[in-house]
């Protein structure tokens, strides 16, 4: 007979480990994206930008880490310039591209 595990006994998930390769982060942006929910959206940023670190990429983006941590909190609001420096410091961009591909 098998042991009954606690809840409490697991570790806890951080997505921020799982993204180990450009694949993986792209992945993960373009289904979070998908879903529409901009609150996940940078939540999923935040947790690229710390699996990347959270100094190297507020340096490339040309932001403060203060800065960067404020813009992407779940129930901030950034601006699009703001989201377009994270992402392109992150070595990912944003395509558009018509629903039907959808």
């Amino acid at each position: 007979m098998s042991e009954k595990m606690k809840i409490s006994d697991l570790s806890t998930f951080d997505m921020a480990e799982a993204l180990n390769t450009e694949e993986d982060i792209a992945n993960y942006l373009t289904l979070v994206l998908e879903e529409g929910d901009m609150s996940e959206f940078n939540h999923a940023l935040n947790m690229v930008a710390r699996a990347r670190g959270m100094t190297a990429v507020a340096e490339q983006s040309g932001l403060t880490r203060e800065a960067l941590y404020k813009a992407l909190r779940p129930e901030s609001q950034p601006r699009f310039d703001t989201i377009y420096r994270v992402c392109k410091a992150l070595g990912v961009r944003l395509v558009v591209q018509t629903a039907a591909h959808a």
